[in-house]
């Protein structure tokens, strides 16, 4: 999908790319001073070096005489951009027996838990059946919030009390799981602990027990990164990959941000499959990533549709 929702979402994103990019347009013609500032936007929005070595091969393609006019600069971007993303799409995994185990880890105020609700209601559009294991039990109010949302959607969820060992409500969630035959078991994580090496520690717990019951679970670890970060959003990715197996990437608050740029450079730097992209703040707002729709999205000119 290029436009609808997803173009809607990017329009930060877009607008600090076109505007920059027309800027550039305006009467210019393609040298290196064009080549400079063209560098510079796509750095602001949050290309980082990604952007710089799309750049670098322009100057390549121009210095060739491959690229000549400006007017033929967007194309380029596209083709490049679009190869930069090759291999990033991957559907959502589906264990060869249910329940499928998906846990989602994430630091606190990334939208782990809206993201989860947005899971829920994409599986269950897709006529599959859903339970939520709620094991953030540190933060207040993060049972609660689950559980309003499981109510909402009319799901089932496991949960105990805030404070109780994440590990022993993991374990309870995939007996349940394995007892109503669910297709999917979404199991919430812990977002802050005292210090980091905590939160590390309970992540490797929580897939140690769940290993325990099912040798194969979990079968996909999400991991939800809050986009209006941008760079800072790789460190976080970089941090969890250390002790969980990250299966794939959750981009939350896409709307929110001017920095959807910063997907490259996640990608750039951890070969991890993006599944998701959170494009607003409704229950249905969550997109599964199309790289093609979302580099059109983000240099598409025209103004989003009414």
């Amino acid at each position: 999908m290029v436009f609808g929702k997803l173009l809607g979402a990017l329009k930060k994103t877009r607008d600090v790319l076109t505007a920059g990019l027309a800027r550039l347009f305006s009467g210019r013609k393609l040298d290196e001073a064009f080549l400079d500032e063209l560098e510079e936007v796509l750095y602001n929005s949050d290309l980082g070096p990604v952007g710089t070595r799309v750049v670098d091969e322009l100057k390549v393609a121009w210095k060739k005489k491959e690229v000549r006019e400006t007017a033929e600069v967007p194309a380029f971007l596209e083709k490049k951009l679009i190869a930069m993303l090759q291999g990033s799409e991957a559907p959502l995994a589906r264990a060869a027996q249910a329940p499928t185990i998906v846990m989602i880890i994430g630091v606190n105020g990334a939208g782990k838990t809206t993201s989860i609700a947005k899971l829920a209601r994409h599986l269950q559009q897709q006529g599959k059946t859903v339970m939520l294991g709620a094991g953030d039990t540190f933060r207040a109010a993060a049972v609660e919030q689950l559980t309003l949302w499981a109510g909402r959607l009319g799901i089932p969820i496991v949960k105990q009390a805030t404070g109780a060992d994440p590990a022993a409500v993991a374990f309870d969630a995939v007996s349940a799981a394995v007892a109503r035959k669910v297709d999917y078991l979404l199991l919430d994580t812990a977002g802050r602990l005292h210090t980091q090496k905590n939160l590390m520690t309970e992540l490797e717990k929580i897939v140690r027990v769940v290993k325990k019951q099912l040798p194969d679970a979990p079968h996909e670890t999400l991991l939800v990164l809050d986009a209006t970060t941008g760079q800072n959003a790789i460190r976080q990715a970089s941090e969890f990959s250390k002790s969980a197996p990250i299966s794939g990437l959750i981009l939350a608050k896409m709307d929110g941000t001017a920095k959807g740029g910063a997907l490259f450079g996640i990608r750039d730097q951890l070969p991890i499959p993006v599944k998701f992209l959170g494009v607003g703040e409704g229950i249905d707002d969550l997109e599964p990533f199309s790289v093609p729709g979302f580099v059109k999205a983000i240099l598409q000119f025209d103004k989003v549709p009414a």
